[in-house]
């Protein structure tokens, strides 16, 4: 399926008895609301919902024990995060994001944004900033000790905002901004099956290398860390069976 594409979508109706809620509010204090988005959003990313399913709010609300208006505000902030998108009088159906898109869309076109951006930031960029960069790192770390995904994506996303915000290039920034959910949506989906280690350790070369303000040192660093490989058969079939991919031998 290709993503943007909604003649493509397959229609999937949940299951009117399923064996076990597929979305479960988590037991904890908070605005019930972001509880909701939490619960559907894990369960997106789990694999528990597929590519092209339709996501009805009667059938969540029922589901997650809760009423419908915090099932539809839950709908609208996923589909800002790129999880979901809704249609005309079909209501919301969840996203995919193929492989072939990350690879031929959304890698070449962030990487010219952030090429341009961190050239243009490296002369603007203060103390402050770099500061801003270490505490977001800093944020990784305790993720990563948690094996929070979704704390995580959340703060390599501001890394990488911080300075393509500090370059100084307005439209720059409204490009990054648009495809931020895309991308966000790409990270929670296959980030299961990476490193948060490695992710920690790459940002903090990240910034390493930008605070040399050299503009080679700091392309080739940025060139290292956005150019990922697509994932693996074995990540694949991970990611279908919900679990984590065998480690390659």
């Amino acid at each position: 399926m290709q993503v943007g594409d909604h003649r493509g979508i397959v229609s999937v109706e949940p299951q009117d008895s399923p064996s076990a809620p597929r979305a479960a509010v988590p037991r904890k204090a908070g605005p019930r609301g972001q509880q909701v988005v939490e619960a559907l959003r894990s369960a997106i990313v789990a694999g528990r919902y597929e590519p092209g399913e339709r996501l009805i709010e009667t059938s969540l609300s029922e589901e997650l024990g809760t009423s419908r208006g915090p099932v539809r505000e839950a709908l609208r902030q996923l589909e800002n995060e790129g999880l979901v998108m809704s249609f005309p009088y079909r209501g919301a159906v969840v996203l995919g994001v193929s492989d072939e898109e990350v690879q031929e869309v959304l890698i070449p076109i962030r990487l010219t944004l952030e090429r341009y951006s961190f050239v243009h930031a490296a002369t603007r960029m203060t103390d402050a900033d770099f500061a801003e960069l270490g505490k977001e790192i800093w944020v990784m770390e305790q993720a990563a000790k948690t094996g929070d995904l979704e704390k995580m994506v959340e703060a390599d996303l501001r890394f990488h905002d911080v300075v393509i915000s500090s370059s100084g290039q307005p439209h720059t920034v409204q490009v990054w901004r648009t495809i931020f959910p895309r991308i966000r949506g790409y990270f929670l989906r296959y980030g299961r099956n990476q490193s948060l280690e490695t992710m920690v350790a790459e940002h903090r070369e990240l910034l390493e290398a930008l605070q040399t303000r050299d503009p080679d040192v700091m392309i080739a660093q940025l060139e290292s860390h956005i150019a990922v490989r697509p994932p693996t058969a074995a990540a694949k079939r991970a990611r279908a069976r919900g679990g984590k991919a065998a480690p390659a031998s």
